[in-house]
């Protein structure tokens, strides 16, 4: 039995029932095994064993009174994966789907998405299985409120800055940030994704994806394509989704479907954003609402996106919305790049069909490494008490989308994998991460 077998049986054997992370951890370490035959200190040091092991899982009950006076509890959680590079850095996920085997995913794919920002970063993820939809203002301020009488301890701007991920944005942010600072008496960057009058950065909402259309652009510009008049469809319709979609656009592409939970639209003239944002950010509403504004665009319900003919494809929703059948569909329409702007949104069987057919492939830790590298930069801001322009930050932040490419295709190469960004991007991530626990010994 191989090494990387061995890690894998102890980590399925330790985290029963949680599918997720064992995916997240098996496409990891498989993409390693030429990095470990030349690098045996690492087998030596155990660096497998302890980065499949989260330094800290923290889990904690959380109780909250709605607007009938009902007493509710919920299960908070935050767990710290790896600080080998860095302070923890990853989202906070508010979803019913919340429980220890997706935090332990994200977790894990924090680690060596963070590292290949370049920025000093380590990986962590949490959340809560509270469902903010439906919910009042007052009723959300109470659950965050609580949530973060419990996390603030464990958190701190030199230890663990959380940020936004599904179901957190300004509304969360700011109620619990607003409670941390109340308790502790700090101010200071511990969580990102702040307002803009108290710490947040410029260009953060937009980052991921921003960011995912510019190392996009990167892939396919060096096979000679480009984002001018090629037709793209992306899945989602939250933020990631709306700001892809903006970006895809100044670049000159055509954006013709999103989606959500319950089905999506398809506008063969291009998706008008101002619509899709005031639905969406403005009124809280579902993308169906876009075919009573707009009556040439039509709506389905239920899942069919990837069977829409496209140039790239753009997954920006949750984890394996993407399967081997809307892979088979993709290529036979003639897509010829995808990139993940969701967390690890294209199954594994999808990927293999993209990799047998020379469909250039972007996986999420390099593709929607965007929002974390930027919210990376808003600490850099609030340490130095300073704000950039958003055309400083938009320049940064294209730096770093530029240079996660070119790494992860240069270790592809140096490792015998021409053109696997998934393999390239696994071994950037992994070589400093795992350097510096070498160089930091048994800790």
């Amino acid at each position: 039995m191989s090494y990387v077998q061995e890690v894998m049986e102890t980590v399925v054997k330790r985290n029963p029932n949680e599918p997720e992370f064992h995916q997240a951890v098996q496409e990891v370490l498989e993409s390693l095994e030429p990095v470990l035959e030349k690098h045996p200190e690492y087998r030596t040091a155990g660096i497998l064993e302890r980065i499949v092991e989260p330094e800290r899982q923290i889990i904690f009950r959380v109780p909250w009174v709605d607007d009938n006076g009902k007493v509710q509890v919920n299960r908070g959680m935050r767990i710290q994966f790896n600080s080998a590079i860095g302070p923890y850095k990853g989202g906070l996920r508010l979803h019913p789907t919340v429980y220890p085997g997706i935090i332990k995913f994200l977790g894990f794919e924090q680690i060596f998405k963070n590292s290949l920002t370049g920025l000093p970063i380590g990986g962590a993820k949490g959340g809560c299985d509270f469902d903010p939809k439906g919910k009042s203002d007052a009723e959300v301020m109470r659950f965050c409120q609580s949530f973060m009488t419990e996390l603030y301890r464990h958190i701190g701007a030199d230890i663990d800055v959380p940020a936004g991920d599904i179901g957190v944005g300004g509304r969360e942010i700011g109620f619990m940030y607003g409670q941390y600072k109340r308790i502790t008496t700090l101010y200071e960057g511990v969580l990102t994704g702040k307002g803009l009058n108290w710490g947040g950065s410029l260009a953060r909402t937009e980052a991921t994806g921003y960011g995912l259309v510019y190392l996009t652009d990167e892939m396919i510009k060096a096979k000679g394509k480009s984002f001018k008049d090629a037709t793209v469809v992306i899945s989602g319709s939250g933020n990631v989704a709306i700001y892809a979609t903006q970006k895809v656009q100044q670049l000159g592409g055509k954006v013709v479907a999103l989606n959500d939970s319950n089905g999506y639209i398809y506008d063969k003239d291009g998706i008008n954003l101002d619509t899709v944002k005031r639905i969406k950010e403005v009124e809280r509403g579902r993308i169906k609402d876009y075919v009573k504004v707009h009556p040439t665009a039509e709506y389905f319900e239920g899942t069919g996106i990837w069977k829409i003919k496209c140039d790239v494809a753009l997954p920006c929703a949750t984890q394996n919305e993407l399967d081997e059948e809307d892979a088979k569909a993709l290529v036979a329409n003639g897509c010829f790049a995808v990139a993940e702007g969701a967390n690890m949104p294209s199954t594994p069987e999808a990927v293999k069909v993209f990799q047998a057919n020379k469909v250039m492939f972007a996986p999420g830790k390099a593709a929607n490494a965007g929002g974390v590298a930027t919210s990376a930069l808003e600490m850099s801001q609030n340490s130095m008490r300073y704000s950039w322009t958003f055309e400083e930050v938009d320049a940064k932040l294209k730096d770093i989308m530029v240079n996660i490419y070119k790494n992860a295709s240069a270790a592809a190469r140096e490792y015998g994998y021409e053109d696997n960004l998934v393999v390239g991007a696994n071994i950037a991530g992994f070589l400093k991460v795992a350097d510096s626990m070498l160089a930091q010994g048994i800790v």
